[in-house]
């Protein structure tokens, strides 16, 4: 159980930094913040209302104050006339008792830590209370350009999202909308199922986490129509059933813009995937396919097979963590060769056997714009690198490969090592060996000497398990010769490996110079940070 445990642990960490290489955001947003007035000493600068702040939108900060204050008047008589025509605004009896209106939603927003945006609202992880969800849906009708709502992680808003999606009609630009773990409730789901129809500009859609999701999917998704503008569905850890697996396949065709979807961690639609998979094949432009965790049978790896050579487009695949495709997916791990685009591919923790690593290995010298490879957990492939050989030397752009647990020899490092040095992994940011603790002394020499090689390297990983503690040989001078050489590392993850006194000692000659600091993880669970000389 504890081996398991750290399994899981370890892979979701490792590949949470994964993600960070190839974000997937097709809209980036421009906000405006909220300034504070200045008055200098012994003079008082007339202050320049929060309409006029709300309305500059992606203004540059170092505007002059005497151009704002020019440009007021006008831009409030323009922020009332639009408040004025919204369904939702009250008629105001004057100017100061609307500016007194907006200037309580400032303070809100101001207690909260936030800044006043027009066209991005992130209240992400802020600790909502119901009576900050009421006062921000009095905000709403002043944001009619708004095209972002983030309130994830707010567990207050369970119960209370119909009093936001009451007001969705005054904000019918909105193009994001994220509502992770918020607990919602199954009203809260029907509610939001209704409200949908209300922002047909929706492209993406984040409910993960909320279990009440599960077996309650149809209440937000039937309503939507051909020609939806959704690109980006999450719906991680939604305890979703096999019956929402099954109406999820009838609704893909729907969306033809979808781009990234991500079912993982819902362990019970493997057995709809069959629906899954004939929805897929009207998702062409579909670039991000995320089933980390989904309880894939033997049968639904089958019915995988027949769709991934249709979904050309297909930049990502995370299959992790299903341990059932290990001695079944030869024809799925063969057809990888069919998504030339493929930049990211995590199939850790899969129990892939022999026959399937083999496969997987032929295929992927297809994959020549691989950026990240994550083989972690997967013993088979100890004693098998040289299968990847053809691989490694013709993926120019891998810049992560994951080997960590997966049972590597000597030989395999020192395969790894002459890879390094003939220059095709000049791209590689970030190595990660750890938990192989088979390697001898003369593995890791090997591999340090040749690591000098890698310029682009961030981050290296040769930490042991955590039920072994074993001292670092000779090979630690050659790794601390080689970190000289490397210009961008940052971190060396050596966890268990003890220093002696006199390693100890050479590490800190390294903070002599001061020039840039890396962070040693080593000895136990010690961590030392030791700025580097070169």
């Amino acid at each position: 159980m504890v081996k398991s445990a750290e399994n899981d642990h370890g892979e979701n960490r490792k590949q949470q930094e994964d993600d960070v290489i190839l974000e997937n955001t097709p809209i980036n947003f421009t906000m405006s913040q909220t300034r504070k007035n200045n008055s200098s000493e012994g003079e008082t600068k007339p202050q320049t209302s929060f309409v006029n702040k709300f309305l500059r939108g992606s203004k540059a900060e170092s505007r002059e104050e005497k151009n704002d204050l020019q440009t007021t008047d006008s831009q409030a008589g323009d922020w009332i006339q639009k408040a004025a025509t919204s369904d939702a605004a009250k008629p105001l009896s004057s100017e100061t008792e609307l500016r007194s209106s907006v200037e309580e939603n400032e303070q809100f927003l101001q207690k909260l830590g936030e800044k006043a945006v027009d066209k991005c609202l992130d209240l992400n992880n802020c600790g909502l209370t119901t009576a900050d969800l009421k006062e921000m849906v009095t905000l709403l009708p002043f944001l009619l350009d708004l095209e972002e709502l983030d309130i994830s992680w707010n567990d207050f808003v369970g119960g209370t999202l119909h009093s936001i999606t009451q007001q969705m009609h005054l904000v019918s630009k909105l193009k994001i909308l994220r509502l992770g773990s918020c607990r919602l409730t199954t009203d809260d789901v029907r509610a939001l199922g209704e409200a949908l129809e209300m922002i047909p500009e929706l492209e993406e859609l984040n409910l993960s986490w909320n279990s009440k999701v599960g077996g309650n999917l149809p209440l937000i998704l039937q309503k939507l129509q051909k020609g939806s503008k959704i690109q980006i569905l999450e719906l991680v850890d939604c305890a979703l059933t096999s019956e929402d697996g099954a109406f999820l396949g009838q609704v893909l065709p729907v969306l033809q813009s979808l781009e990234v979807l991500d079912l993982s961690m819902n362990r019970d639609i493997g057995g709809s995937l069959n629906s899954i998979a004939q929805g897929l094949k009207s998702t062409s432009n579909l670039k991000v396919l995320k089933l980390h965790s989904c309880g894939l049978s033997q049968t639904s790896v089958k019915i995988l097979a027949q769709v991934i050579p249709l979904l050309s487009n297909l930049q990502e695949l995370d299959l992790s963590a299903n341990k059932n495709m290990g001695s079944s997916s030869e024809n799925l791990l063969s057809r990888l060769r069919f998504l030339p685009a493929l930049k990211s591919l995590v199939i850790n923790n899969c129990a892939l056997e022999s026959e399937t690593f083999t496969a997987l290995a032929e295929a992927s010298v297809h994959l020549s714009a691989l950026e990240v490879f994550n083989l972690s957990w997967n013993k088979c492939v100890g004693g098998n690198l040289k299968l990847l050989l053809e691989t490694l030397k013709l993926s120019t752009s891998l810049q992560v490969l994951r080997l960590s647990s997966c049972s590597l020899v000597t030989e395999d490092v020192a395969l790894l090592a002459s890879v390094i040095q003939t220059g095709h992994l000049a791209k590689l940011r970030k190595l990660d060996l750890s938990y192989n603790d088979s390697i001898c002394d003369a593995g890791w020499t090997m591999l340090c000497q040749k690591v000098q090689f890698l310029n682009e390297l961030i981050e290296l990983d040769v930490s042991l398990r955590p039920s072994n503690f074993r001292g670092c040989g000779r090979w630690f001078r050659h790794l601390l010769c080689a970190v000289t050489k490397l210009p961008q590392i940052t971190e060396i993850g050596m966890k268990r490996w003890i220093l002696p006194a006199s390693q100890e000692e050479e590490l800190e000659w390294f903070g002599q110079d001061r020039k840039r600091s890396i962070r040693f993880d080593h000895g136990g669970f010690q961590e030392a940070d030791f700025p580097l000389s070169y």
